[in-house]
Parts: C-alpha cells; sequence; structure tokens
C-alpha cells in the first residue's frame, strides 16, 4: 500500500523512494523485525497463560526434557509481522503478492489447527496426517493452476533452469506442474522436519530466503535478467519485498527463539516457511536451486527416510543415533547451540553456493 505514495511525488519529491523496491524490501523487513519485537513479549505471557507448551519425545535427547512445557504456536508471531509488512510494503497489483500471502495463510491456518488438536485438545495425533496432505497438495494445486493459466515466464512455462550452465532449459511439459506441487509440499514438510533445535529453522530459512530475494529481484529487472542470463520474470520484484518481511520476521522471532527459546514456532508456521520458499522457487524459474540452498532441510528430511526405510527393511537396525539429523549430532555428544550454529555455516555456505550460479554460467 505505501508504494502508492509514491503517486504524490508531485507534492514531495522525497515520497518518490517508495517506487523502489530495495526500499519497500528494507522497510518491509524493519516493519516485520519490530512487529516482532513488540509482540513477541505479550504473545509469549499469553501462550504462557494458556498452558500451550511442548511436549517433549520420552525417547529423545536428555537435555530436551528441560524444555516441556515451553510455549508452542509461536509461528503466530512470525504469520502477523510477515502478513503485516507485506500488505503495507507490496504492490496489491501484482499477482505474486496475493499467491504468497494466499499460501502462507493457508499453511499458517493448517499448521494452527495442527498445533491446536496437539496442544489445547491434547491429542497427540494433531491433525489426521491424511487431512494435512490432502490440503498442502490442494494448496500447492492451486498454486500451480494459477502459474499455468499466468506463466510467471511464457517462453519457458513448462521448463526447469539448469544452474551453472548458459540458458540450458529442460523440458518437462506437463510434468512440469506436478514438480511444481512436490517442491511446495516437500518444502513445507522439510522446514517442519528440521524445527528441532531452538533456532535452528528460523536461521536457516533467513539465508534461503536472502537467496530467492537477490533472484526475485534480479528476475524481475529485465536488463540484470538479460545479462545474467536467468529468466526474465516481469513483477518478480515484489517477491523480494515478502522475502524482507520473512527475513524480517524470522530475525525478530530468533531474539526469543534463540538458545534457550523462551518461544517455538510449531507447526503454525513451519509448514507456511518451506511452503512459500518453494512456491517462490517456482515463479522465479530457479526450482533446481532450491536442493542447494536449502540443503540442510535435505539433508534432514533423507535422514528421516532413510532411518524408517531402515528400520523397516533391516529389522529395527538404524542408520542414525536418531532422526532427524540433527539430533543424531546432539546424541554424538555435540551440544545443541553448537549443532545450531554449524547448521547456520552449512546454510550460509549453500547461499554462496546457490549465489555463485549468478555468474558461473
Amino acid at each position: 500500500m505505501i508504494y502508492y505514495l509514491s503517486g504524490l511525488r508531485e507534492l514531495w519529491s522525497p515520497l518518490n523512494v517508495f517506487r523502489y523496491i530495495t526500499i519497500r524490501t528494507v522497510g518491509a523487513l524493519v516493519t516485520a523485525l519490530l512487529i516482532c519485537l513488540l509482540l513477541g513479549p505479550k504473545l509469549i505471557r499469553t501462550l504462557r497463560a494458556y498452558k500451550v507448551g511442548q511436549s517433549q519425545r520420552k525417547d529423545g535427547p536428555a537435555s530436551h526434557f528441560s524444555k516441556e512445557g515451553t510455549p508452542t504456536m509461536g509461528g503466530l508471531l512470525l504469520f502477523i509481522a510477515v502478513l503485516v509488512s507485506s500488505l503495507l510494503w507490496m504492490r496489491p497489483d501484482v499477482g505474486f503478492t496475493w499467491i504468497l500471502i494466499f499460501v502462507s495463510t493457508v499453511l499458517t491456518a493448517l499448521g494452527f489447527y495442527d498445533d491446536y488438536q496437539k496442544l489445547v485438545k491434547k491429542d497427540p495425533r494433531g491433525a489426521p496426517s491424511r487431512v494435512k496432505f490432502l490440503i498442502q497438495i490442494g494448496t500447492a494445486l492451486l498454486v500451480v493452476g494459477y502459474l499455468a493459466a499466468y506463466p510467471p515466464e511464457g517462453a519457458h512455462a513448462t521448463a526447469i533452469l539448469v544452474p551453472y550452465v548458459k540458458q540450458t532449459f529442460i523440458e518437462l511439459g506437463p510434468l512440469y506442474f506436478v514438480l511444481a506441487a512436490i517442491i511446495i509440499v516437500g518444502s513445507s514438510n522439510a522446514v517442519n522436519l528440521t524445527d528441532g533445535l531452538d533456532g535452528l529453522a528460523a536461521g536457516c530459512i533467513i539465508f534461503c530466503a536472502i537467496t530467492y530475494a537477490v533472484f526475485a529481484y534480479m528476475a524481475g529487472n529485465a536488463k540484470f535478467a538479460d545479462y545474467l542470463q536467468i529468466s526474465h520474470v516481469p513483477g518478480a520484484g515484489e517477491m523480494s519485498v515478502y522475502l524482507g518481511a520473512l527475513i524480517g520476521a524470522c530475525l525478530g522471532f530468533l531474539w526469543y527463539n534463540a538458545y534457550p527459546a523462551e518461544v517455538f514456532m510449531g507447526d503454525t508456521s513451519s509448514l507456511f516457511l518451506g511452503g512459500v520458499i518453494g512456491t517462490v522457487a517456482i515463479c522465479v524459474k530457479q526450482e533446481l536451486l532450491l536442493p542447494i540452498v536449502g540443503g540442510v532441510f535435505v539433508a534432514e528430511t533423507l535422514s528421516v527416510i532413510l532411518q524408517m526405510a531402515s528400520y523397516k527393511l533391516r529389522r529395527g537396525k538404524r542408520i542414525f543415533r536418531m532422526a532427524p539429523l540433527h539430533h543424531h549430532f546432539e546424541l554424538g555428544g555435540i551440544a545443541e547451540p553448537k549443532v545450531t550454529v554449524r547448521f547456520w555455516i552449512v546454510s550460509i555456505g549453500l547461499m554462496l553456493a546457490a549465489l555463485a550460479s549468478l555468474k558461473i554460467r
């Protein structure tokens, strides 16, 4: 909405700055950060009053038993900060604005319902897995359907760009839309699995968001896209503004979620954080970079899959001490804060590797 203040530049020339994506991205980041910092204490007190506390796995690391009762559903703080900031700073006349808000809202509602069943209704199963999966699939299909009707980049609507290689596309035809739906659902669940240590998921999401904010900005600028030989996606720059809000919200949330955590995000935001990153990857036509920049999330997900497969196929034998992967390292004697920071360092390296694809072609 603030974008429209630039239309009053004839009355006061400084208002012209609100035309620029970079200014609005910074504005969105700062706004979301301040919302989290200001609302955080009140939300934590409210969650404590309603006794919406985390219950820990009895077979998990012993160091986690002290977390029992820590307020959960803190993802509401992330969602509110991102939503308010996005509505303030993004252009409402660009379709990507509403795609990202739609994905955020639906997946937040789904995660909230799951947390509500577990923490308020005291049903350890939460929302039925089938219902969760169907809603995620439905959300992904609606997004994919919209992008099929209004392709982000018409020349390669059903193709994926191969990173690090000059102008190389793989044409998938109708299978592209199946892949796109899998990316959204897979990303959503991967972040959910990673959310197991204080600050881990929020920190890694920041580096993913920074990466895709850069790609969205470059893809939205015809000159930059042509120079860097990436797909030009008109309007993609607005996704940088959204990701700026996401970065600011995660930074603000980390203020309270860093070790030792005062609040956990729960499914309330872990589902939507992954879902929107997957959606942005599709919209900017950088799908194959997602496993690189989100390598930590991929490793966490694979560790769960491999553990389950090994347990079933090898008669109870496990590959890891415990899955997801971060618990494997904890049970190996590495302190939780060190595991988290090391995963952040890996995420930074993967972020730089993904950004390097802009020049390595």
